[in-house]
């Protein structure tokens, strides 16, 4: 299945869009849409990990969150040593 392409018009500096095209001459990609679709795709990843990095540092700071997590922990713990003293059983 061959993914949906719309046509729009960027506006570069100059030194970025030399900078792509020895991109494409090396090999990198096979031409300035293939490279500047995988710029976007990186950097949206990158903004994406930060995302969940910042929201992973919220809840680390949230007690209500931290109380939740010790709470599920505990109910979780005799499931948790069953599971393991029955892999043991099984060596």
């Amino acid at each position: 299945m061959e993914k949906q392409t719309v046509r729009t018009t960027l506006t570069l500096p100059s030194e970025l869009l030399e900078a792509a095209d020895r991109m494409v001459s090396e090999g990198k990609a096979k031409n300035r849409n293939e490279f500047v679709a995988q710029a976007l795709r990186h950097e949206l990843a990158t903004l994406q990990r930060a995302e969940i990095d910042a929201a992973l540092v919220q809840m680390a700071q949230d007690p209500d969150y931290q109380a939740e997590v010790l709470r599920m922990e505990a109910e979780f713990a005799s499931a948790s040593w069953e599971a393991l003293n029955l892999e043991d059983s099984q060596l």
